[in-house]
């Protein structure tokens, strides 16, 4: 599966912004809580907007219980570790990918779960570049979250193609393109997807 995600991601992450994960592991803890909240959010969302599509209500009821469980683990490591949950600003990663959806309420949705395909597909290809640079506690559980985070790819991505009344291939290389380059752009501050840090950071 990971094989699968490499190939669907227009580039791999930066060594640049792996370092600077090592060095701001509370950051990465935060904001990788905030993640996986507005994960949660997003699938409820999609749950309240579209009750007559069952299939996206089972999967986006599963994807959202999984989200809060993977929220709450991160708050307990977050205890456990000392880093206090402070506010901080949403991700430059986010507000691009949001650029992209459109407006109108049925390509809205097939935008959505593309968008939310690739978000998945990220996460779970820094889960495991980071896995075995972390130690102890923190190692387990990102490599715990690949399995259900390649999952909740491979679902978004299979509701996009269920819901679509047209082939999705150019959405596809237009948002991977762009979180592509989200990716590899410098970024001010560090976020779980930001890009690598702005070199007079």
């Amino acid at each position: 599966m990971l094989t699968e995600i490499t190939h669907f991601l227009a580039c791999p992450t930066p060594d640049a912004w792996l370092q600077e994960a090592l060095l701001h592991q509370d950051l990465l803890l935060i904001d990788h809580a905030n993640c996986e909240k507005k994960a949660a959010a997003t699938a409820m969302n999609l749950m309240y907007r579209h009750t007559n599509k069952p299939d996206l209500l089972k999967k986006m009821s599963q994807l959202a219980r999984e989200e809060l469980l993977h929220f709450q683990q991160v708050v307990e490591i977050m205890q456990l570790t000392g880093v206090e949950y402070v506010r901080l600003s949403p991700s430059r990663y986010a507000a691009g990918l949001r650029e992209l959806i459109a407006k109108e309420e049925r390509e809205q949705l097939i935008d959505t779960l593309i968008v939310g395909a690739f978000i998945e597909a990220r996460s779970a290809e820094r889960f495991a570049k980071l896995a075995p640079l972390l130690d102890g506690d923190l190692q387990k559980f990102y490599r715990s979250l690949l399995k259900s985070e390649a999952r909740h790819f491979e679902d978004y991505l299979a509701l996009a193609r269920q819901y679509s009344d047209k082939d999705i291939g150019l959405k596809l290389e237009e948002v991977a393109a762009e979180e592509g380059r989200l990716v590899l752009e410098p970024d001010e501050e560090f976020r779980f997807h930001s890009g690598p840090p702005a070199l007079h950071r």
